[in-house]
């Protein structure tokens, strides 16, 4: 039996006594690629463990893959995926476009997500029922931007830098292709992809705990969300996601065109 919607609160307002006070202050910051640049910070860890504590309590038989701890029953029917702190690059710079990413798989499957953005107020929820943003106490129902062509686009990715040298040439392809493109925002940019806003999302390199609280928000307003291959995203990789069928096509055809 899935959760109700309320359970998610409970989750955010857990993370969120973690990352927000630490947002915009001097926290030190670790690196965990050798050899690039991949940071964590004590309101990484400290958010993960607290929405961990919240989902044993209530759920002890579930699943849990996180990203700064060990996994835990991966083979169970009920696996929640957490990112503490999507976009760490921007929490430690200041800008509020990170958000706290938790996401509930059955079977393997994605039934249910989070984006929660507690600087900023923003909830956003995808369940069954539909995909939904919560500001200032409202609830306003989500709908993704439809009958809009691969030229007319909006299109946001992380940085093309990460992009490996096999995969820059049909990131391109895409990028040239749209009205628009723009960088950065991380789980915030899928959010807006749920929310009208933007039309088409296109990444690489990502894992399942970068995905995993978003897919639902993408889906439940109307939009589509795979890998390049067309495949399901919910183990990561190279990811899109779009506002109709007919943009998701799109995209997918010029990232997989020969040459």
């Amino acid at each position: 039996m899935l959760p109700e919607i309320a359970f998610f609160d409970t989750i955010a307002e857990a993370a969120a006594t973690q990352t927000l006070p630490r947002f915009r202050m001097a926290v030190t910051v670790d690196n965990k690629h050798v050899g690039g640049f991949d940071p964590v910070t004590e309101a990484d860890r400290e958010a993960e463990k607290a929405i961990r504590q919240v989902i044993t309590e209530r759920y002890p038989d579930h699943g849990i893959l996180g990203e700064e701890q060990d996994d835990i029953g991966l083979d169970r029917d009920y696996v929640w995926v957490i990112d503490p702190i999507d976009g760490t690059r921007a929490f430690i710079s200041g800008l509020p476009v990170w958000g706290t990413l938790v996401g509930l798989y059955h079977k393997g499957r994605a039934v249910m997500g989070m984006m929660d953005q507690p600087f900023t107020g923003e909830r956003f929820i995808g369940s069954p029922d539909g995909a939904f943003v919560w500001r200032n106490g409202k609830s306003t129902r989500m709908q993704t931007r439809k009958g809009v062509p691969l030229s007319q686009a909006t299109m946001m990715t992380t940085s093309p830098a990460i992009f490996p040298a096999d995969l820059e040439p049909a990131y391109k392809r895409v990028e040239d292709a749209v009205q628009l493109a723009r960088y950065g925002c991380d789980c915030y940019a899928y959010a807006m992809v749920a929310a009208g806003h933007i039309d088409l999302v296109v990444e690489s390199g990502l894992k399942a705990y970068d995905v995993g609280g978003l897919i639902s928000l993408v889906e439940q307003a109307g939009g589509v969300m795979t890998t390049w291959s067309g495949d399901r995203p919910e183990h990561g990789g190279s990811i899109v996601a779009s506002g109709s069928p007919e943009l998701h096509q799109a995209a997918l055809e010029l990232l997989n065109r020969a040459g």
